[in-house]
């Protein structure tokens, strides 16, 4: 059969094949376009604007690191730069698949330049030059020629990287060098090999990763924190703000081998009542009536989405146990509480009884009418606390990226007597003031409120609303800065087109301040290793803006600390406190290191050595002091608690472990150091 008929063969097959798939994708563009106009807080017209903007989105989406496509191929999709908006008037998708194809074809390409490596002797005298450009984006490659020098001298830094990674003894990896590159060159480009695969098999497809990332690039042309979801996104996200989901009650990681490994096994689940199946199983593929997902050369991201499929309640995991032998085990789904969304209160014992409570999230029960969450779970655990006679409370919002803006109001009004907690601004320009419309407080003793720059969005609600009444101590850093408020809604009410978290309307302090783009602002800052990271809302580029309403609400706040006393307090004690400055070492290693890491030197050993030594052994001397244990910290369990574990060892075991990391942390050390320093100030003006 001449190439020119197989030719046509495989087009014919493969054109009504996109002809359906466009169909689909069409449908969900237009539904996407429309429900934007129709729900989203400020919506934006669609024009050349918007073309420009999303284009760019897309191309970042689909090739992050500018290491796939040639500038060539940027120079022949810059066509549709000015035209996206009016594909999307039109109703008009096949431009999509232009990006499919050549995005797979640039794919085929490298993995054909990684595979050739493999007989190619490296050279390693300092012929080749490496660059370092810290946060600066690369360009893309002006041919494959470039690409596959970059290639080329990507592995051999890898190579020589892992092996100072593996022995920090130089004169060890001299004398080994031939040995250690012959074991670990095959071993790299094969990683590499790896996440390309995953790269292809994406949301179940290349096709279905282009497409879903095109709807999401015009999402964020929106703001940062709208997105598409397919039906497993949407799952695994509810998942994650869920006191109780349907689950198998397994927790996977990817090893350094490539391998998806059972990493956990959730106490009460169906996996946990199955002897068959144990923490250190390989997962080597996951096999329903429908389909089989082979777990080689896929991604976490990918078992995750497989196990959370609504479609599929019973699995076979086909398993490689430790000794080789190959097992399938069949579960079934069943409902399982949550471990990460879980409330313990702690008692800490340092001179004053104070007590501790970390919350993870704000999450929620999506299954029940009355949506009782971590609200109601703090109320239980605050009840076991004060039946200990604690005289202050830290509540731990560290990392805390939010969750149910309910759940975030109803924890707020067991602290205040009455009065508004928030505003909320619809995109029709309306607002609703969020309130608590009854008398007294669950708890009326200090409180001291620990946040850092990952703690968003439902945990800045209340950090703010407990600042606004001078309910409590806001200590750390300044949060992630979103005052913004999303909803999962279907692309359509009536087709499986999927879903979009998306932002329907913005909440403003009760002062009529918001801090959307430049969270809240502590009481009394710590020091920080995430500093100048970046990662706040406000560096995004389609961030909402900050502003203020008009409307101020009358509400009675308690009387002011002095403020100014506590912080010079404070301030001593962090001085004075070795692990407190080497963490403001460490930020300053990383951000030197990584982010402003612009360099160039000849690609040899002894370059690559000193290069990466140099900031290991920095790293090494300041974890070495964040590594002491010792803060003074005597963190307990309550009496109710404790009896609960006598009688599980293995949950006891678990708790022993959280204790023990409580009492190493400088953070709570210091944040129960200032809820003291309150009280004295206190009981002194009483």
């Amino acid at each position: 059969m001449s190439k020119i008929l197989l030719f046509i063969i495989s087009l014919a097959f493969a054109m009504p094949l996109f002809a359906q798939n466009d169909a689909v994708f069409c449908e969900q563009v237009q539904a996407l376009h429309h429900l934007v106009q129709r729900e989203h807080f400020v919506p934006k017209a669609l024009d050349d604007s918007l073309s420009t903007h999303v284009f760019d989105l897309f191309i970042a989406e689909i090739d992050t690191d500018n290491r796939l496509f040639l500038k060539s191929d940027i120079n022949l999709f810059s066509k549709d730069k000015l035209l996206l908006d009016d594909y999307i008037a039109s109703n008009s998708c096949s431009f999509i698949n232009k990006y499919i194809t050549k995005l797979n074809t640039r794919i085929e390409d490298t993995k054909s330049i990684l595979s050739a490596l493999r007989a190619i002797d490296f050279d390693y005298s300092g012929k080749d030059t490496l660059r370092f450009k810290g946060r600066e984006k690369f360009s893309n490659f002006n041919s494959k020629e470039d690409l596959k020098r970059y290639w080329s001298k990507r592995i051999r830094y890898d190579i020589i990287y892992t092996m100072i990674e593996n022995d920090s003894v130089y004169e060890h990896i001299e004398q080994n060098f031939k040995s250690l590159e012959h074991d670990l060159k095959d071993k790299i480009i094969s990683q590499e090999l790896c996440k390309l695969e995953e790269l292809q098999h994406k949301k179940g497809s290349l096709e279905n990763f282009v497409q879903e990332s095109f709807l999401n690039a015009y999402l964020l042309y929106h703001d940062p924190n709208s997105s598409y979801f397919n039906a497993s996104d949407k799952n695994v996200y509810e998942n994650r703000l869920s006191n109780n989901q349907l689950s198998y009650g397994i927790v996977t990681v990817k090893n350094d081998d490539g391998a998806i490994v059972i990493a956990h096994i959730v106490p009460g689940s169906a996996a946990f009542k199955n002897a068959n199946i144990e923490e250190n199983d390989i997962i080597s593929a996951l096999i329903s009536e429908e389909k089989t997902l082979e777990a080689y050369c896929v991604s976490n991201d990918d078992i995750l989405a497989f196990t959370n499929d609504d479609q599929i309640n019973t699995l076979t995991f086909r398993l490689k146990k430790p000794g080789g032998i190959i097992k399938d085990v069949t579960l079934t789904k069943e409902e399982t509480k949550s471990e990460e969304n879980t409330i313990t209160g702690y008692i800490l014992n340092s001179g004053i009884k104070t007590g501790y409570i970390h919350i993870s999230s704000f999450y929620t029960d999506f299954e029940s009418s009355n949506g009782l969450g971590v609200a109601n779970d703090v109320a239980k655990e605050l009840y076991k606390l004060q039946k200990e006679d604690i005289e202050g409370l830290v509540i731990d919002l560290r990392f805390n990226g939010g969750g149910s803006m309910k759940e975030a109001a109803d924890l707020s009004r067991m602290f205040i007597n009455r009065g508004p907690l928030s505003i909320l601004k619809y995109n029709n320009g309306d607002t609703y003031t969020i309130k608590d419309m009854n008398r007294g407080s669950l708890f009326t003793k200090p409180i001291v409120v620990l946040i850092n720059n990952f703690s968003a969005s439902a945990s800045e609600f209340f950090a703010a609303a407990m600042q606004d009444y001078n309910r409590a101590i806001i200590i750390g850093s300044t949060t992630h800065g979103k005052a913004s408020a999303q909803v999962i809604l279907p692309l359509d009410a009536k087709k499986d087109l999927g879903f979009t978290k998306i932002t329907v309307e913005k909440f403003y302090r009760i002062t009529g301040k918001s801090h959307q783009s430049q969270g809240v602002i502590p009481d009394i800052v710590l020091p920080n290793m995430y500093d100048n990271f970046e990662t706040e809302e406000r560096f995004s580029p389609f961030a909402l803006q900050n502003d203020r309403i008009p409307e101020t609400m009358r509400y009675s706040k308690l009387k002011d600390m002095d403020f100014e006393k506590l912080r010079k307090k404070s301030k001593l004690r962090i001085q004075n406190n070795e692990r407190f400055k080497a963490v403001t070492h460490l930020n300053e290693l990383i951000i030197d290191n990584y982010f402003k890491h612009y360099t160039a030197y000849p690609l040899t050993l002894e370059n690559v050595y000193n290069d990466v030594q140099s900031y290991h052994d920095k790293w090494q001397e300041l974890d070495t002091i964040m590594s002491d244990q010792n803060t003074g910290l005597n963190a307990i369990n309550s009496a109710a608690t404790q009896h609960v574990l006598s009688y599980d060892p293995e949950q006891s075991a678990i708790n022993d472990e959280l204790l023990k990391n409580i009492n190493s942390d400088i953070y709570i050390r210091e944040a129960n150091a200032i809820l003291k320093d309150a009280l004295r100030q206190l009981n002194s003006s009483n």
